[in-house]
């Protein structure tokens, strides 16, 4: 059976995990967990006995979020649509079950993770309870059953200092909400200060035309190549600027980035050709990242003593559900010391860097520089690796 598919940046998986007892477990413990709103008339009223799950919504109004009830079918043969049955069986009759919608198989509750986890997440948006505490004891108890499958409900975002969640598979991503991405380094490494340093807000001082701070929220879908180019517009006063005139603006602007390195250019544009193919929505490729960030430069240690070795990613990618994917470009600086003979040391280094990353929840994608000539190969290469990466983070 072929189901809705909204809000498609928040997809799971077409693989089902969730298990007929964890859907039992979920279904039977709500009630536990606070209080319930029921509507009639589409008017709602509190009780304390069963948590509903539309909140403080009638429910064709919260199914409306996630639904086109008017596409979907009835169930009653005097009804053509999901919206007119809905309003007769439990505004009119009010002969369904308050929990109707966990078995009804236009919803796909039972049968599709996608769509149960989407339905779980929607229940804590701030548009459905407002009741922070509420949202707390409810996603308490939908983590804990959900543990057992693999599914973890994590906040991706906030309207108006309320959170808004999605789910994930336990183990994928990156915990935390980010708050600066520094990017676009070229020329001396700009100074950084906090300016509250109980918010976490940094600011750009000294060289700070070096590089680029995107601070706006990550959306759940990840950053796409149309949220850079919108802020960058908004940034430079391009708003009513043809949308082609701010892309190359901002291209241009990357690509300087990158200096005399033509490997990492390679990259650069061959994923700059998949905007023009597949449009200004797929995830932005953004360069020279600071991932870490020492204000010292590194003869400011002693030798072998920098506490953070590499501060800059060649490339990072920001995907759905928190994962964060970087890409290296490997130079023989990278395997080999300043005379040119292969250093052991130095790539135990940058194998352990890169361990800490995994365990951090990034994946990490290296290409050593003979894969990134000026070649026919090369651009084949690179696009089957970025419709590969593509597939596994949204099959």
């Amino acid at each position: 059976m072929a189901f809705p598919t909204p809000c498609p940046e928040i997809a799971i998986a077409t693989v089902n995990f969730i298990t007929d007892v964890t859907r039992r477990r979920l279904l039977e413990g709500l009630p536990q967990v606070c209080g319930r709103a029921t509507s009639t008339n589409q008017r709602v009223f509190l009780t304390d006995q069963h948590t509903f799950w539309s909140g403080a919504l009638p429910e064709t109004d919260f199914l409306a979020r996630l639904y086109a009830l008017e596409q979907l079918p009835s169930s009653d043969t005097r009804y053509t649509t999901a919206f007119q049955d809905i309003v007769q069986h439990r505004w009119a009759n009010d002969d369904w079950d308050e929990d109707w919608i966990f078995t009804d198989e236009r919803f796909g509750l039972t049968e599709s993770d996608d769509m149960l986890l989407r339905f779980l997440a929607e229940m804590l948006h701030p548009a459905v309870r407002t009741d922070l505490a509420e949202v707390e004891r409810l996603r308490g108890f939908l983590n804990s059953t959900l543990i057992h499958d693999g599914y973890e409900l994590v906040q991706v975002d906030a309207i108006s200092s309320a959170p808004v969640f999605a789910a994930r598979r336990i183990g994928a991503g990156v915990p935390g909400t980010m708050k600066n991405l520094i990017f676009a380094a070229i020329g001396p490494k700009p100074d950084l200060v906090i300016a509250d340093a109980i918010n976490n807000d940094l600011r750009l001082t000294r060289h700070a035309q070096n590089c680029l701070m995107y601070d706006r929220p990550l959306p759940a879908r990840g950053l796409t190549w149309t949220d850079l180019t919108n802020w960058w517009a908004d940034l430079h006063g391009m708003t009513d600027a043809p949308a082609e005139t701010v892309s190359l603006s901002l291209y241009r602007r990357l690509d300087s980035s990158l200096g005399d390195n033509d490997a990492e250019r390679r990259v650069l544009h061959t994923y700059t050709n998949r905007y023009v193919r597949l449009g200004p929505d797929i995830p932005a490729l953004i360069p020279q990242v600071y991932l870490h960030y020492d204000p010292h430069l590194r003869s400011h240690y002693p030798p072998g003593e920098a506490p953070l070795p590499r501060q800059r990613m060649d490339f990072l990618m920001l995907l759905p559900h928190r994962a964060r994917v970087v890409i290296e470009c490997d130079g023989r600086q990278h395997y080999a010391d300043d005379d040119g003979r292969a250093s052991p040391q130095r790539y135990a280094e940058m194998m352990a860097e890169d361990r800490e990353l995994r365990l951090a929840g990034y994946e990490v994608y290296r290409f050593g520089g003979t894969e990134l000539v000026n070649a026919p190969a090369t651009t084949l290469r690179l696009d089957t690796f970025f419709d590969r990466l593509v597939a596994r983070h949204t099959a």
